[in-house]
């Protein structure tokens, strides 16, 4: 008898596949198109378990809907550009260029073993110029059409890298390479105008029917639509400031206006005096989000400039200068109640200014203190002071009544504003799509000519000196003006990599086109059915990507109906391992792979016999060594093991812990369907009890089948486990013990193909398993004759009886009378009560 031998088996069948140009994806209108796609990795060189865990998902899905008979698109490629090759670059003297195309290779090299059904002759990179070019190409059609503009913009700048740092760049304050002091500096930047799809974006995505409401929700809170009020204070020395707030209803709490530190008045107080210039530098230490300046100490600086309440002017209100006021949000200015708005109150406090309750909870009218009361704005409360004359009212019931008041009265507006700002996509690095414009004396801002595309990044450049190499790259940055010819220099920031991956789900549908899209592909493949991925991207790319779609319907580059460009989003849980932990001579924490360790009786040592300390189920971090290499574990166990294992162990949602007693059990498993396999395919019956066998097979296919439909891939493998029991112990004739072996081989082949291909080979089956078509469950199969009915004697379950569904509820009643249990129950009497409930249970009542 063979015997399971993975590195026979597995690249014999991913060479059939590859012969046969099984998963080559072609335009077929005769069939149902299903395009299923996994958030493409980044080429950070290795992939690790939670990788196969994300793919094999996908997978999974598009292997069962081959089967089902769609036509299926399943592609790969690579998320090229950013930082990291760049500063790998600046780390090892190398280029960007080649530290990112070897790691495709080898991430290539490393997924290719696990037998994914992807169309590998789609797969492309975003650093391709094939790729980045038609990106240029669309980005001058969004300049044609106003959705690309340029303009001054405060960013994050670290002075010793010399570029623009991501919020996410800046930790503590200081840049994350250089550990500089980050600065926040006003720079002219390009944006796209996402803003203007505040509201459409928003209004869609109560039709995303099958995306997670957790990312809808966190979506809906990052477009942040609220309703305010825009009204100006009066300037005691002439003048205005406007402030836009979403709680008008607080006016008479107010204590100061703020302003934002890059706010015009700010600017020119700073022009005369030296102490606002001084603070306003210091404010540009740190980052530019809300979450930064929340988390940053609250800094104040009294102007000496008053205001006067709108409602009494008679009530002067001092006006400062606070780093925690964002310019780009509203007008850039605030008026503060701090009994309201603990920001607000930690700054009065901080700054000795007055603290008015507006008002108070019905059941604990105490003055405001330590902590502001923010109750939820549907919650009722008692206004103290409302001009509106509000007794108790919710504090949404009090907003619209400002409002309303304050246009009655002609000082104030109601406005809608959207926390959604415009996309800043400028970055001041090299590895990056080039922005294709050109800056002319005398044309201005000019976009190259599309027969000049791809601008293709400038190999001969070197990382020996901080800054952007674009800019000390002379034959590339200096060129004609694409208008007039005269001599111009090429814009040498660089795209946002949110950008490219933006759009590539439309790319993959025609990635040798010569435009961005090809109208009959794109048309016939999009949108994408299930896209996968993790929920650390809910908010950016997905909102990007979502605006792109919109965009790029507009150029005419998508139809009307990709506007929303995936129809269902599943976000997979996390692969997580233990963490194995020592520390050295100067109790530094040294952390150690997990193949360099040996478990026993649930302690962990390395060879030399040092114990590690075992820090349970961590997330897989390069940083702490806890990742799991799949080369290692398909040269152990094989790739079936590893597909199979991901899957089986928790629902996909949920995290899962990697362990080795977890991949031995699976792979033991997957021998124990070979071995069964290879004892039917010597022939001979072993009984007649074929119909036993034949109900859980159609039983199987149902429930395998409801399994994959609805993202349970691990309760259709607890399923898949049971069959592979009941067949294993079957009493059943040859013939139906092989056509169990069968049906089980394709209800596994989306989770284990190779195995299922082996085992379709030793039964003789025509042809490759991945072309058979998805078993059906026979309906008539699926109804059972008999029931089981559990018995509660005064309240809890203490037996059960079998009995035939249709069994009349006299006779039932007789059964739970003779039953062991019920008997000694009653020692000799007769029950208060007996309920019988059909088809669900019994009630003794003794």
């Amino acid at each position: 008898m063979s015997r399971y031998d993975t590195k026979e088996i597995e690249p014999k069948w991913q060479a059939a596949w590859d012969k046969a140009l099984t998963f080559r994806a072609t335009r077929d209108e005769t069939r149902p198109k299903y395009y299923v796609l996994e958030m493409f990795p980044y080429p950070s060189g290795r992939i690790h378990i939670g990788h196969v865990r994300n793919y094999t998902m996908g997978d999974v899905v598009a292997r069962y809907k081959r089967a089902t008979g769609h036509n299926v698109l399943h592609p790969m490629g690579f998320d090229a550009f950013g930082m990291p090759a760049e500063n790998a670059a600046m780390a090892s003297g190398g280029h960007p260029k080649t530290w990112t195309y070897d790691n495709i290779d080898t991430m290539v090299n490393q997924m290719k073993p696990l037998g994914f059904s992807l169309d590998w002759s789609r797969m492309f990179a975003t650093c391709d110029p094939e790729y980045y070019g038609q990106q240029q190409s669309m980005f001058i059609d969004f300049m044609e059409k106003g959705l690309v503009y340029r303009r001054n913009a405060v960013v994050n700048w670290d002075p010793v890298d010399m570029t623009v740092l991501a919020n996410e760049q800046v930790i503590d304050g200081k840049g994350w390479r250089s550990g500089a002091e980050v600065e926040r500096r006003e720079l002219t930047q390009w944006f796209f105008k996402i803003s203007d799809f505040a509201e459409e974006l928003l209004d869609a995505i109560d039709g995303l029917d099958d995306w997670p409401a957790k990312v809808k929700l966190m979506q809906q809170n990052w477009i942040g639509k609220s309703r305010g009020l825009q009204f100006s204070f009066e300037r005691t020395d002439g003048g205005e400031i406007e402030v836009y707030t979403t709680r008008p209803d607080t006016l008479m709490g107010a204590s100061f206006v703020g302003i934002s530190p890059d706010h015009p008045l700010a600017k020119q107080l700073a022009e005369t005096n030296p102490d606002v210039a001084a603070f306003r530098a210091a404010c540009q230490k740190g980052g530019t989000t809300e979450e930064a300046l929340e988390k940053a100490e609250k800094l104040g600086f009294d102007t000496g400039l008053t205001v006067r309440h709108p409602l009494d002017p008679s009530w002067e209100l001092p006006v400062w200068i606070a780093n925690f006021i964002l310019m780009d949000y509203g007008t850039g200015a605030i008026f503060g109640c701090p009994a309201h708005d603990q920001r607000d109150l930690d700054f009065c406090r901080k700054y000795g200014l007055p603290v008015i309750d507006t008002f108070q909870a019905l059941d604990n009218p105490a003055p405001v203190q330590t902590e502001a009361f923010v109750p939820p704005k549907t919650e009722k409360v008692k206004w103290i002071d409302h001009f509106a004359d509000l007794d108790v009212a919710t504090g949404q019931e009090a907003i619209d009544a400002t409002i309303d008041f304050a246009e009655k009265g002609g000082w104030g507006t109601g406005v809608t504003k959207f926390r959604l700002r415009d996309w800043g996509l400028s970055r001041q690095r090299y590895w990056g799509c080039p922005i294709p414009v050109v800056h002319c004396d005398t044309c201005g801002v000019v976009p190259e000519r599309k027969e000049n595309l791809p601008v293709r990044l400038p190999d001969d450049v070197s990382f020996d000196q901080p800054g952007n190499p674009l800019d000390r790259h002379p034959t590339w940055r200096d060129v004609p003006c694409p208008s007039c010819g005269k001599p111009a220099r090429r814009e040498t920031d660089t795209m946002d990599t949110f950008v490219d991956s933006s759009w590539y789900y439309a790319r993959f549908t025609c990635p040798q086109a010569q435009t961005p899209t090809d109208a009959d592909d794109v048309a016939y493949w999009m949108n994408v059915d299930q896209y996968i991925g993790g929920i650390e991207h809910a908010i950016l790319h997905l909102l990007y990507s979502r605006f792109f779609a919109r965009a790029m319907h507009i150029c005419g580059h998508l139809p009307e109906s990709a506007k929303e460009p995936f129809d269902a989003l599943f976000t997979q849980g996390m692969v997580t391992h233990a963490i194995y932990q020592t520390t050295d001579e100067k109790g530094r924490p040294v952390y150690h792979y997990p193949e360099d360790v040996e478990l026993r009786d649930g302690k962990g040592f390395l060879k030399d016999g040092t114990e590690v300390q075992i820090i349970p189920s961590a997330k897989m971090s390069k940083s702490k060594n806890n990742v799991v290499d799949p080369v290692a574990i398909i040269d152990r166990y094989g790739a079936d093991t590893a597909r199979w294992f991901v899957l089986s162990d928790s629902p996909p949602e949920r995290d899962v812990e990697w362990t080795s007693a977890g991949a031995e059990a699976a792979f033991k498993h997957l021998a124990r369907v070979h071995r069964i396999s290879a004892e039917i395919a010597e022939g001979g019956d072993t009984g007649s009890d074929d119909e036993a066998l034949l109900k859980e097979m159609h039983r199987a296919i149902h429930d395998v089948t409801m399994g994959i439909d609805s993202f349970g891939f691990n309760a259709a493998i607890a399923k898949l486990y049971a069959f592979t029991n009941t067949l294993a112990k079957s009493k059943a004739s040859h013939a139906a013990r092989r056509q169990a072996i069968l049906t089980l081989a394709q209800l596994m082949s989306p989770m284990t193909p190779h195995l299922a291909e082996e085992v379709w080979a030793m039964q003789g089956a025509e042809g490759l398993i991945a072309d058979a078509s998805w078993p059906k469950a026979d309906e008539a199969m699926l109804v059972e004759d008999t029931v089981t009915l559990p018995i509660q004697i005064n309240g809890k379950r203490r037996s059960e009886i079998t009995v035939a569904k249709d069994l009349a509820k006299d006779a039932v009643e007789k059964l739970v009378l003779a039953d062991d249990a019920v008997v000694k129950a009653l020692a000799g009497g007769q029950p208060k009560k007996l309920i019988v409930v059909p088809g669900r249970i019994v009630n003794v009542v003794v």
